[in-house]
């Protein structure tokens, strides 16, 4: 059963509306000039074609151009310079917010304490400045800010200090006293916060590195000091492992023994392979495959060290395109959040066996921003991606275009940094021989591609076309040279019949001479003398020798195009206008030699025979 679809008409069903006579004629002259039909072909898909409504379809050098012109439109708008900017705003706004907390509860605790701040205590503390035993939350255990747990609550149940009503001023003494002893405490805690604050180093990754071993006390500044510092985990694992990135913040203690394992597991593997041992990749995958997508994953582990080097790749080619300072603080900035030392060290020598297996420097590159648009260091990041990508699709383009064929080039990937548009004519590009096979203009034959008659005919009638282009228009009738004989094609001038000529009758004429001889009436009575025929062309044969000079000079002064046109043209009109002559051309540089007519098409000067021009051997 015959099943249609139908679907919306997109522009893709069609192949640019291409006819395989406009593609034979983009590579006819081409073919004269060099004789060989694939790199005729390949050079057409290499240049592209103008088509006649004035469109155009891309070949890989437009591709290439595209590609070199969108290459230097990211450069020349992003500032790679700026990556800091958002790691210092965000470092900056963490140690305003620690010290704005720090301030704010120093002063709720001198508030809830009835004196100002920067005062003595009243009755809270004994002769060395401790915390009387007696006091509520002397010796209890502090919260995460520093302050008693039992004292959390103390201002918000009392007012200002003062003691309550109903007589109880034994209790509103020690009440008091309490919130004496907090702001003492929170003093302390300032004393030691603030100067620590206000010593951090200017660059970020002293910040980063000091405040890692903070305790601090606002739990506000604390969240976003730890989200930054899961950001940097997510690029800094991205540059490993682009499944895990995304699950940094989730990871548990068993987490990440689970990871050193994988680590380690791997790097066996590929001092295994190094010795030139055969690792067990299926059984790794089944154990740690969703570090690497799952089923979506590399398939060999030649895959896995190539994928793991591409993402290597980009973190190296973002520190080759810095400054060199920021390209040190950037590094030190990454190693400084990966503080399990277990882990640095598998990933040491995990990046020294990738490197033995598949060194670096073939994938990293160094870019050179001029642009004033600010980025992130994720935005970074991605953008390192994107532009390895454009390198990867130079790279195919190139092989390509070298002659290592259109199945070079990964559509997804051309898809993906060029659009949909450059897709479209990559498969277009595709279908182009297949198009001239099926329209019988080409075939194979073994491992070359040939020239069909009927493309043999086509190339002709494209240079007989342009050379009657050229001609100047003249007079008609100037040289009048037909010839009338007793057999061939009737012409359009008529004679009077005589015995023996071919009985092309004239019926009209020869009624009205018997008309015109009797008079009107019937029956016409005919005579001989009143039949007309029409006279027949004079056919005759003529054979046709052309000398062609395939000596080394028709190369060199670029004759040879222009003498091989001439001969194309000459057999395509013999050969449609008058089929019964011969036509036979003669080739000669160093010795003169037969060229037949299939072989005309594809015939070269001699460009290897030793130098002369032996016209008289021909």
């Amino acid at each position: 059963m015959i099943v249609y679809r139908y679907r919306r008409w997109d522009g893709t069903q069609e192949l640019l509306g291409l006819h395989p006579d406009e593609l034979m004629n983009e590579i006819s002259d081409d073919l004269m000039s060099h004789g060989d039909l694939a790199r005729a072909l390949q050079r057409l898909m290499q240049r592209g074609l103008n088509r006649p409504n004035g469109s155009r379809m891309q070949g890989i050098q437009d591709m290439m151009q595209q590609l070199r012109n969108r290459r230097q439109q990211t450069l020349d708008n992003y500032n790679l310079g700026s990556v800091f900017d958002q790691i210092n705003e965000k470092l900056d706004d963490i140690i305003r917010t620690e010290r704005g907390g720090i301030e704010q509860r120093l002063q709720d605790a001198q508030a809830q304490s009835g004196k100002p701040k920067g005062g003595e205590p009243q009755d809270a503390q004994g002769s060395e400045g401790q915390p009387q035993a007696g006091h509520e939350g002397a010796g209890e255990p502090q919260d995460a800010e520093g302050v008693p747990s039992g004292q959390r609550s103390t201002g918000s149940q009392e007012g200002e200090g003062e003691p309550p009503a109903g007589g109880q001023q034994q209790q509103g003494g020690e009440q008091q006293g309490g919130q004496g002893d907090l702001a003492d405490i929170m003093k302390h805690i300032a004393s030691k916060k603030l100067p620590f604050l206000d010593g951090l180093p200017p660059d970020a990754p002293g910040r980063i590195q000091q405040l890692s071993d903070y305790d601090f006390v606002d739990q506000e500044a604390k969240r976003k000091f730890d989200e930054l510092m899961d950001m940097l985990k997510q690029q800094m694992m991205q540059s490993y492992f682009n499944q895990m990135a995304q699950q940094i913040k989730n990871l548990t203690p068993e987490d990440m023994q689970r990871m050193r394992q994988m680590m380690q597991r791997l790097n066996e593997m590929l001092r295994e392979k190094r010795q030139g041992g055969e690792p067990d990749f299926d059984q790794f995958m089944k154990e740690f495959g969703d570090f690497f997508g799952g089923e979506n994953g590399p398939q060999s582990l030649d895959e896995l060290i190539e994928q793991m080097q591409r993402q290597i790749a980009q973190m190296q080619s973002l520190l080759d395109s810095l400054p060199r300072e920021m390209r040190e603080q950037l590094r030190d900035m990454l190693q400084s959040v990966m503080q399990d030392a277990g882990l640095q060290e598998q990933l040491s020598e995990l990046m020294a066996n990738l490197e033995y297996h598949l060194p670096l420097r073939q994938m990293r590159n160094q870019y050179n921003f001029r642009g004033d648009e600010p980025l992130d260091l994720q935005q970074a990041m991605k953008l390192m991606e994107q532009l390895q990508n454009m390198d990867e699709l130079e790279k195919q383009l190139r092989r390509a275009q070298q002659g290592g064929g259109l199945d070079q080039v990964e559509e997804d990937l051309l898809r993906d940094v060029l659009g949909d548009e450059a897709a479209q004519n990559l498969e277009q590009l595709e279908k182009l021989q297949q198009m001239l096979e099926d329209a019988g203009y080409i075939h194979r034959v073994g491992n070359k591609l040939e020239l069909t008659p009927r493309g043999m005919r086509k190339i002709g009638h494209k240079a007989l076309q342009d050379i009657f282009a050229q001609l100047k228009k003249d007079r008609a009738g100037r040289h009048s040279t037909r010839l009338f004989g007793p057999t061939g094609e009737k012409a359009d001038e008529l004679k009077s019949y005589e015995f023996g000529d071919p009985f092309h009758l004239q019926l009209e004429k020869t009624l009205s001479n018997a008309i015109f001889r009797e008079g009107p009436g019937v029956p016409v009575r005919l005579k001989k003398e009143d039949f007309e025929v029409y006279r027949s062309e004079l056919l005759s044969t003529a054979s046709t020798v052309l000398m062609l000079d395939l000596s080394w000079s028709m190369g060199l002064r670029g004759s040879f195009f222009a003498a091989k046109k001439v001969a194309l043209a000459l057999h395509s009109l013999i050969r449609t206008q008058y089929p019964r002559d011969s036509l036979y051309v003669v080739g000669f540089s160093n010795y003169a030699r037969e060229i037949k007519m299939d072989d005309l098409a594809k015939i070269g000067w001699d460009e290897f025979q030793p130098p002369g021009t032996n016209m008289h051997h021909a």
